[in-house]
């Protein structure tokens, strides 16, 4: 099964390179450079990790991040920014972010973040489905 992986960056090109490195590396990539279509297509598509530019234009990327988690926190969602500060950092982990990186990231150090992601996505989906399931035990009452 391969990772599914969401990359959300202004830069078209940077994410095009990125894509193509993640898809060297297994990975299903979907690209684009606009934070309103990642919203978009995170209500048809499933993704294991979302690669998030914390700087863009139209949106920021704690204010796409708050979005994401509201509708989807099972989504795991790994913030990158060329403009780090320890400021935002604790503001993208306290809005639900998974992890923060710095631009250039270090793409083993992505990749290992991603497939963290994808196992952390697992685990919360799995406990979901346990839950629904006990509901409905409960509510039958067999």
């Amino acid at each position: 099964m391969s990772i599914r992986v969401l990359l959300v960056d202004d830069e078209k090109e940077f994410v095009d390179l990125l894509g193509e490195r993640m898809t060297a590396r297994g990975m299903e990539v979907n690209t684009t450079t606009s934070a309103a279509d990642a919203l978009r297509i995170t209500e048809d598509q499933s993704f294991d990790a979302i690669v998030l530019d914390l700087m863009m234009p139209e949106m920021d990327g704690i204010q796409v991040l708050k979005t994401l988690k509201a509708k989807h926190p099972e989504l795991q969602v790994i913030l990158l920014t060329g403009h780090g500060s320890i400021e935002k950092g604790v503001e993208a982990m306290r809005q639900g972010a998974m992890d923060f990186i710095e631009k250039p990231a270090d793409l083993e150090v992505l990749t290992e973040k991603i497939r963290k992601a994808q196992a952390r996505k697992m685990i919360l989906v799995e406990r979901k489905v346990e839950e629904e399931v006990r509901e409905i035990l409960i509510s039958k009452a067999w």
